[in-house]
């Protein structure tokens, strides 16, 4: 079954090298709590607020050999008042036979804040 699984980090500075650490660091999370294996996921698609011009999310995922293949997409999101800045998000299309239950979605940093009732997720 195809489950959509989230996450999002904040950095400190819109920076290449901080931003390639927050998004390696996010997918390599969310894989690992979910036992997810490569040949299962379907797609990644990264949001970045509108902030964060430095680099791509998906090309520091896209260095990871085991990743290289996958089909991987940026988008930016629109510039909404108040809403938190420097953040990188993630939805990952995976195969799993984990119930929506039991999916763990992962929040970091500054974006723990986005999602509280996940938290524990």
């Amino acid at each position: 079954m195809m489950r959509g699984i989230r996450g999002a980090i904040t950095v400190d500075e819109n920076a290449k090298e901080k931003i390639w650490q927050a998004a390696r660091l996010l997918v390599t999370q969310i894989l690992s709590l979910n036992e997810l294996h490569i040949e299962n996921i379907g797609a990644i698609i990264f949001s970045t607020t509108e902030d964060l011009t430095a680099a791509f999310p998906s090309s520091a995922v896209r260095q990871l050999p085991a990743l290289r293949l996958i089909p991987l997409f940026d988008t930016r999101e629109p510039a909404i008042e108040n809403s938190l800045p420097l953040c990188i998000r993630v939805l990952i299309l995976a195969d799993t036979d984990k119930a929506q239950n039991k999916i763990h979605h992962v929040y970091l940093d500054g974006a723990k804040n986005l999602r509280p009732d996940l938290e524990n997720s």
